[in-house]
């Protein structure tokens, strides 16, 4: 389907990151792990991979060496996302695994609260995006200077002025899926980035969860698919 009009760019709402407190239960939840491959569920407000100040240290990556010493990071979710993440267990892994997301061959999808009744039931949103520079790490829509970004989007079911969507994006630009579901007039519940005080406040996390990947398995070559059932 045709995407709808796309703004220029978006409008920012609340503030960066002050205080870091990384959820502790689970310290690491395990999907999988074989020889070459390795899947966690991240907890929403836990880091990927540990920030420039020391008491950001505490990230997926860093737990997961101490219980898998050879882990190797493949890809990131933001801080405030939970879901799938993969990382390779061997150089060669790794290697095997970043050439599949970087030409497009992992399929992944998402599930999110969305603020409002969208309409209609499934559709695309194909608007090009940039960083947002003066207010990064902010990231912006922008016709003209941005690189390519995509978005399938299905709704699921609708009630009390809430939509839950399955979001599958053919891009992977930084913070995709929240730039775009505004773009469509509907932000993700929770998002202290982008979301008006209204959905904003309707949740204590963003209600943005990586729910299913299918990739090449490293290793055996099979393709294999891994869920996550979301906490909202």
């Amino acid at each position: 389907m045709a995407s709808p009009p796309a703004p220029e760019r978006t409008v920012p709402f609340g503030t960066m990151m002050t205080e870091y407190h990384p959820p502790m239960d689970p310290f690491l939840s395990v999907i999988h792990a074989d020889e070459a491959l390795l899947v966690l569920d991240k907890p929403s407000g836990l880091l990927t991979v540990p920030g420039k100040d020391p008491a950001h240290d505490d990230c997926l990556e860093a737990r997961a060496r101490q219980r898998f010493r050879n882990a190797r990071l493949v890809h990131r979710l933001d801080m405030p996302t939970s879901g799938l993440v993969v990382m390779g267990l061997t150089i060669e892994a790794q290697r095997h695994l970043n050439a599949q997301f970087a030409e497009r061959r992992v399929e992944k999808t998402y599930l999110a609260l969305l603020h409002g009744q969208l309409s209609p039931a499934q559709g695309r949103v194909d608007a090009p995006m940039r960083c947002d520079w003066p207010n990064r790490p902010l990231q912006m829509i922008d016709l003209e200077k941005g690189k390519s970004a995509i978005t399938d989007w299905r709704v699921i079911e609708q009630g009390s002025g809430i939509t839950r969507v399955r979001l599958s994006p053919l891009t992977g630009r930084s913070h995709q899926l929240r730039v775009h579901m505004l773009s469509l007039g509907h932000p993700i519940l929770g998002d202290p980035f982008y979301g008006p005080p209204a959905s904003r406040e309707a949740m204590d996390r963003l209600a943005l969860h990586a729910h299913r990947l299918t990739l090449t398995h490293p290793a055996s070559g099979a393709r294999v698919s891994f869920e996550a059932p979301p906490p909202f």
